[in-house]
C-alpha cells in the first residue's frame, strides 16, 4: 500500500466519491480557489468545476443550513467548517435542525449531510481555534461524530460518512493532516462507529481518540521499558460509541485510562469511564482513570499551550498512579 498523508487521504476519499456520486458538492469558506484551509480540497475545483465545489461568504450557520436544505432535497453536501470551534456559530442548524429532521417527519426525509472540521490544538492558534469540542457533539442524539486518528481511517470512514444517510460531523485533527501512513487505494472503507486496536497489551487499556492514540502509543512504549503491556483502544468515533471493544480490551487487562484532549471536566472519557463501570466492574482491578486538556481556554503562548495538552508522560504517570 502506498504511504501518503492523512491530508491527501482525505483529498482521495473525496475525489473518489466525487466521481462516484454525482449528488455530492462541497461548499464552505476557501474549498474552492484556495484549496481548503489545511489543502484538504486541492485540486477539487478544477476537476469538478464551481457547481460542484462552491466557496461561500463567512457565515457558517448559512453554510450549513444551505447544506441542510440540499440534503432534504436529495443532494449531498459536505460542508468544510475551517476550526470546530466556528460550529457553534451554527449549533442550531447543527443540534436543533440536520441531528433531529428525519426523527421529526417520521423517516420522510434523510439529512444526508457530512460537515468536515478541523479541531485540536498544538499549533498556537488561540483560543477561538484550538478546542476539541468533539464532547458538546456526543450530547447530541442523530448526529454521528467520527473523528479519525491514521490516514487509512481517515479515507475510510470519510467514505463511509459521504455514503451514510445520517448527518455526520467529521473532525480531522489539524496536528494530523502532515502524518503520513499507509492507505489502501480504490474503494476502501470502514464502518462508523467501529473502535480499532492500535496496540495490544495485557496491563491497562489505553482509551483514546484523534492525536490521543499517538500520544499513547508513545506512552506505551515507554510503559514497555519498564515492563507494563498497554493496549491502545482508538474510538475512531463517538456516536456510535463501540463500547463493546471497549469493554472487551478491558476485561483482557483488568484496568482503563481515558484520554482525551478535550477539557477533562464534562468530556467524553467521564461518559466512557461511567460505562466500563457499570457494565465490567467485576473484571476492573482498579478505578477508571482519566486524562484530559486543563480546563483553560487554549493559550497562546507556546509552553503554555503544551501545558494544557496532555501529553507521554502524563499518561505514563496516571497509569503508575493506577498500578
Amino acid at each position: 500500500m502506498p504511504e501518503i498523508t492523512c491530508r491527501e487521504a482525505l483529498n482521495q476519499a473525496l475525489q473518489e466519491e466525487m466521481e462516484r456520486d454525482s449528488s455530492i458538492f462541497l461548499l464552505g469558506e476557501d474549498v474552492g480557489q484556495y484549496g481548503g484551509s489545511f489543502k484538504v480540497s486541492k485540486g477539487l475545483l478544477a476537476k469538478f468545476g464551481d457547481k460542484r465545489v462552491v466557496d461561500t461568504p463567512i457565515a457558517e450557520a448559512g453554510i450549513v443550513g444551505m447544506a441542510i436544505g440540499a440534503a432534504m432535497a436529495g443532494l449531498r453536501p459536505v460542508a468544510e467548517l475551517m476550526t470546530i470551534n466556528f460550529a457553534i456559530v451554527a449549533l442550531d442548524q447543527i443540534m436543533n435542525h440536520a441531528a433531529v429532521i428525519r426523527y421529526m417527519f417520521g423517516g420522510q426525509f434523510a439529512v444526508p449531510l457530512t460537515i468536515r472540521t478541523p479541531g485540536g490544538a498544538g499549533h498556537q492558534l488561540g483560543a477561538q481555534h484550538s478546542h476539541s469540542l468533539e464532547p458538546l457533539f456526543l450530547h447530541c442524539p442523530g448526529l454521528r461524530v467520527i473523528v479519525p486518528s491514521v490516514p487509512a481511517d481517515a479515507k475510510g470512514l470519510l467514505k463511509s460518512a459521504l455514503r451514510s444517510d445520517d448527518p455526520v460531523l467529521f473532525i480531522e485533527h489539524e496536528g494530523l493532516y502532515g502524518v503520513k501512513g499507509e492507505v489502501p487505494e480504490g474503494d476502501y472503507t470502514l464502518p462508523l462507529g467501529l473502535a480499532d486496536i492500535k496496540r495490544p497489551g495485557t496491563d491497562v487499556s489505553l482509551i483514546a481518540l484523534s492525536r490521543m492514540v499517538y500520544v499513547c502509543l508513545e506512552a506505551a512504549e515507554l510503559l514497555a521499558k519498564e515492563g507494563i503491556s498497554a493496549e491502545v483502544v482508538d474510538l475512531r468515533a463517538l456516536n456510535p460509541l463501540d463500547m463493546t471493544t471497549v469493554l472487551e480490551s478491558v476485561r483482557r487487562t483488568h484496568r482503563a485510562v481515558t484520554v482525551e484532549e478535550s477539557w477533562l471536566t464534562g468530556g467524553w472519557g467521564g461518559e466512557v469511564a461511567a460505562q466500563i463501570m457499570e457494565q465490567a466492574f467485576d473484571s476492573l482491578d482498579g478505578p477508571v482513570l482519566r486524562v484530559g486538556g486543563a480546563d483553560v481556554p487554549m493559550p497562546y503562548a507556546r509552553k503554555l499551550e503544551q501545558a494544557a495538552i496532555p501529553n507521554a508522560a502524563t499518561v505514563v504517570a496516571r497509569v503508575k498512579e493506577l498500578l
